[in-house]
């Protein structure tokens, strides 16, 4: 993964259980450890959101899970149930859409409606199958200095980029108009 070689200074290595939005060949590449009842965490979502639709192909996404009480552990765990069944993205918008609402009752009503095979789904919550890789990324979260939720490191390639200063502009734009 030559992308990957090229920024992994200054964020966390990559790898191929990693949950990516856009392309690793973007500009700006950032990547969360993120918890999905954390109150920050839902503000990040949201100015993710922002980001993602001002700088389209210029930013890409890493998300890492970085739970840190039982619930958001286990809506950690529907995620990746999710993910196997290709809806990781659309569980993960709706686990910060409800963050209040993050119960196991819920978390079966949030895989319903996004189609999921039912019974695929209640048998990897049941059995915990996606541990290993929430644990995995939680260690990786520590081990580059992560104490909290939500932690994040940011990478910028500017290798090519002709305007730096543009993107950069936008970004603090992006972030300003977003705490009004």
């Amino acid at each position: 993964m030559s992308a990957g070689n090229k920024i992994s200074q200054v964020i966390p290595p990559l790898n191929e259980d990693d949950r990516i939005q856009g392309s690793l060949d973007a500009t700006l590449i950032l990547m969360e450890y993120g918890d999905y009842q954390c109150p920050q965490s839902g503000q990040a979502h949201a100015l993710i959101k922002v980001i993602q639709q001002q700088l389209g192909e210029q930013f890409c996404f890493v998300f890492r899970h970085f739970p840190q009480s039982k619930r958001s552990l286990r809506a950690a765990e529907s995620a990746e149930a999710a993910a196997v069944q290709d809806r990781f993205w659309q569980m993960h918008d709706l686990l910060f859409e409800h963050q209040q609402h993050l119960e196991d009752h819920n978390l079966v009503e949030y895989a319903h409606n996004l189609g999921l095979e039912m019974s695929r789904f209640l048998w990897e919550m049941s059995t915990h199958v996606h541990l290993a890789k929430i644990q995995n990324d939680l260690d990786s979260g520590k081990a580059n200095g992560a104490e909290e939720a939500p932690t994040f490191f940011i990478g910028v390639k500017h290798q090519g980029t002709k305007d730096l200063k543009t993107l950069m502009l936008a970004i603090l734009k992006i972030n300003r108009n977003s705490r009004l």
